[in-house]
């Protein structure tokens, strides 16, 4: 569907959905079956416990920045609620990734995507590089594909939105754009 926007938007809206998309899937699917052969299952609790300092330019690393690292630190203490982090992050990488790639719930994936990658900056709050890092970059795109509506352009979503029964939900209309 080329909506009221030219063929070159639709089909650069599109490169970013599938490429942000495939870059959500990959780290799932990465996570989930172990691509380098570690024989580890993913487990956030490492990360949690010792790179969520953060840092700054030239900032000494051993220096905790992250005003939210001892939240952090606390959760990766809990192994209850390990578990549930875990597979969050691994489903919500491949779900998140699956759903651009095809264009389905499209404007709900990014706004997931961009909720997944806040939380990954505040944990990490690394700015030894500068404030832009590669968190900020993907939660930025995810919440371009979902403001923009990206779902309306060579995707599942277009498909479904020409259908009666989508039509007569205005709520399943906007989640999936």
């Amino acid at each position: 569907m080329e909506g009221t926007k030219g063929t070159g938007f639709a089909k650069g809206i599109t490169i970013l959905r599938v490429a942000l998309g495939g870059g959500f899937l990959f780290a799932g699917l990465d996570k989930a079956l172990d691509f380098a052969g570690s024989g580890k299952a993913f487990d956030a609790t490492g990360f949690l416990k010792g790179a969520t300092g953060g840092a700054w330019l030239a900032s000494d690393p051993k220096t905790v920045i992250n005003p939210t690292h001892d939240f952090w630190v606390s959760l990766a203490g809990n192994a209850g609620l390990m578990q549930i982090v875990n597979t969050l992050v691994v489903t919500g990488e491949i779900a998140i990734g699956a759903a651009l790639v095809l264009g389905l719930a499209t404007r709900f994936a990014g706004l997931a995507g961009t909720l997944m990658m806040g939380l990954f900056f505040v944990a990490n709050w690394s700015f030894a590089n500068g404030p832009f890092n590669e968190q900020f970059m993907y939660g930025v795109a995810a919440l371009t594909l979902a403001i923009t509506g990206a779902g309306q352009y060579y995707s599942l979503d277009a498909v479904l939105a020409r259908t009666e029964s989508i039509r007569r939900v205005p709520a399943l209309q906007f989640l999936l754009g």
